[in-house]
């Protein structure tokens, strides 16, 4: 795991500046604190940087930016290639040669050999540049599932490419003007959907996505894969198919039912065993869920027999339902794992806060917990470690796969008629208004609920579009929602269509929440601690393998299906434990700091009632945007 940078003066004569290229490089100085260098294309108009965090072959043979053996190739890369070793073989054997045991050096092998059409090969999360010196061309990917960021900067004359957002800008050269729009999404959703950033001038290269740069101009991006297509795929192998029901008997069902349980097993086991490659210890995170629970029996199951597991405690959760720590200790327990448990007090907390805020390189109101608990496991000298996202989407594990096709069956006729949307919010805001229960969400039931996009974003949604202009004025309100069209953007999560409940959702939950938020956090927060964060339930050949099944067997089975792959599965009393996240007590810790009680001014946040992640998103957009 790494930080990567590039300049790129494709239409310009202009070179690389090197204080630049350094300026953005050591910005992300926490991302890779092994090693750094830099290269620059004989003509000076070229030029990458590398911040290194050694995982793989340590030695200086996996120094980066690195040189294709033929000089060629020049690759900046950040992340890892679980099959790199068969991917190598493959190579060896067709007469490639290597000076390093990398899986960087197997990325440019493949490049050299099947260009674009490698990026399917790949296992894993990447974002990386490769610079082609005969055809003085670059080319940079990202993987499908957006695990690894790349952002860039195009002004029409010079490309600059880096693994945050804050390196682009600490260059010097690329506009930081705040994109309304970005703004407006960030306040309805938590956090920035990609493409965009905060700001006009920076986007992200999508997940499943290249960008080929010439002096031609920029081409792309262009996608080699996405996860609705990959639920897409095997949807004519489930289309017309009735999924099991829980109730449903008899040998045939039973049959099929275990057959479900065996496959998902086998795929999981698989998914462990590539992400358990590593030349350092690999650790894992441990909370009271089902995720990383089973997690930690499957690394059991690979032959890992000494394996560190972390978790956080509160002295406000404790002898509360969403006390984490003695479940997690218990699971800990029970596979013999070195379990360490740390405390989190709101003195730590308060402490933190401004790193935090200038860690976080874009706006999210989730994250805090992964900081502390990466933090946990540096205290601990791991450079990695497992984490459970994922499971809820793959799994159906949130309650957004039973709500969101509900609704949009509920509401699909009513909200076909014109204007009724509408009246309804005004009749309904009417009525409510004064009361400290009142919520926004019900006013757009019969506006949003009728379709999966408007009823997904009615249950994952933070603030209506109509709340807006009260919080932050009407002109910049009125020009952000102009140039959002959400709803349009939510849909483009599930093209192709992947036709049943399970997959709809499935789509809707890991192209937006999970890849906006949930990765998006992971990654800068692990970053912020020098830990490389593995998501072994975050991966396109385990979503290949499961989806067939998933779209039968998902919404009857959910999580079962992962807590009963160990070989020996996780307690029962967390199958029966209510879902509680892993969280921190941030609520009661907004309510005590004056850094961050701007939302006290504002009547519609300051009222009785209102939750805490409006809280959050209306401070962070205070602080870290306008």
């Amino acid at each position: 795991m790494c930080g990567i940078n590039a300049i790129y003066h494709y239409r310009t004569e202009e070179k690389v500046d090197l204080a630049e290229l350094r300026a953005t490089r050591d910005c992300m100085t926490a991302r890779g604190p092994d090693g750094h260098d830099e290269w620059i294309a004989d003509d000076g108009r070229t030029g990458f940087g590398h911040r290194r965090l050694s995982i793989i072959d340590l030695s200086e043979r996996g120094a980066q930016p690195m040189h294709s053996v033929d000089g060629r190739y020049t690759i900046t890369f950040n992340g890892e290639i679980y099959n790199y070793r068969v991917l190598r073989d493959e190579l060896l054997a067709d007469g490639w040669q290597f000076h390093s045991e990398t899986d960087t050096e197997v990325v440019l092998g493949m490049y050299a050999r099947h260009g674009a059409a490698m990026l399917g090969r790949l296992r894993g999360m990447f974002a990386f540049a490769i610079w082609d010196h005969e055809k003085r061309q670059l080319f940079a990917a990202r993987d499908p599932y957006g695990i690894k960021p790349l952002y860039y900067a195009d002004d029409g004359r010079s490309i600059r490419l880096a693994s945050q957002v804050k390196a682009l800008l600490a260059g010097g050269r690329v506009d930081d003007t705040v994109a309304p729009s970005s703004l407006m999404a960030f306040l309805m959703l938590g956090s920035v959907p990609e493409p965009e950033t905060v700001y006009r001038s920076i986007f992200a290269v999508p997940a499943g996505s290249y960008v080929v740069v010439d002096e031609a101009g920029v081409s792309g991006p262009r996608s080699f894969t996405n996860i609705a297509e990959v639920l897409a795929s095997s949807r004519e192998e489930v289309k017309g198919l009735r999924p099991p029901k829980p109730a449903e008997g008899g040998a045939k069902a039973d049959a099929g039912r275990q057959e479900a349980y065996d496959e998902a097993a086998r795929a999981l086991r698989e998914s462990i065993a590539h992400h358990m490659i590593a030349d350092v210890p690999v650790g894992a995170f441990l909370s009271a869920g089902i995720d990383s629970g089973s997690l930690v029996g499957l690394v059991r199951d690979a032959g890992v027999e000494d394996l560190t597991t972390v978790t956080l405690a509160f002295e406000e959760f404790r002898g509360r339902h969403d006390d984490e720590a003695p479940l997690a200790a218990e699971v800990a327990a029970h596979y013999a794992t070195d379990h360490r448990e740390r405390m989190l007090t709101r003195e730590e907390f308060s402490r933190d806060l401004e790193h935090i805020l200038e860690v976080m390189d874009q706006p999210s109101i989730d994250g805090i917990n992964t900081y502390y608990v990466s933090k946990a496991a540096r205290e601990q000298g791991l450079k990695v470690a497992l984490s459970g996202l994922g499971g809820d989407e793959l799994f159906a594990g949130y309650n957004t796969f039973d709500d969101v096709p509900a609704w949009v069956q509920r509401f699909r006729i009513p909200a076909k008629m014109p204007l009724l949307g509408d009246g309804f919010r005004t009749l309904y805001n009417a009525l409510v208004a004064g009361r400290t229960d009142r919520s926004p969400k019900i006013a757009g039931v019969l506006k949003y609920g009728g379709s999966y996009p408007g009823a997904w974003f009615l249950r994952r949604g933070l603030f209506m579009p109509w709340e807006l202009a009260d919080l932050f004025g009407q002109d910049i309100v009125q020009e952000g929602l102009k140039d959002l069209h959400l709803l349009d953007r939510i849909a483009a999560a599930m093209s192709p269509d992947p036709l049943t409940p399970y997959g709809r959702v499935s789509a809707l939950e890991s192209s937006l929440y999970m890849r906006n938020q949930l990765l998006r956090d992971s990654d800068w927060a692990g970053m912020a601690h020098s830990i490389e964060i593995r998501v072994p339930l975050v991966d396109a050949a385990l979503l290949r393998q499961l989806a067939p099944m998933l779209h039968r067997h998902a919404l009857a089975e959910r999580k079962k299906l992962l807590a009963q792959a160990p070989s020996r599965p996780i307690p029962k009393k967390l199958l029966d434990r209510r879902k509680t996240g892993f969280q921190v007590p941030i609520r009661h810790w907004l309510e005590q700091d004056e850094r961050i009680d701007a939302w006290k001014s504002h009547p519609a946040l300051a009222r009785e009632g209102v939750n805490w992640e409006r809280k959050w998103a209306y401070v962070l957009a205070r602080r870290l945007i306008l």
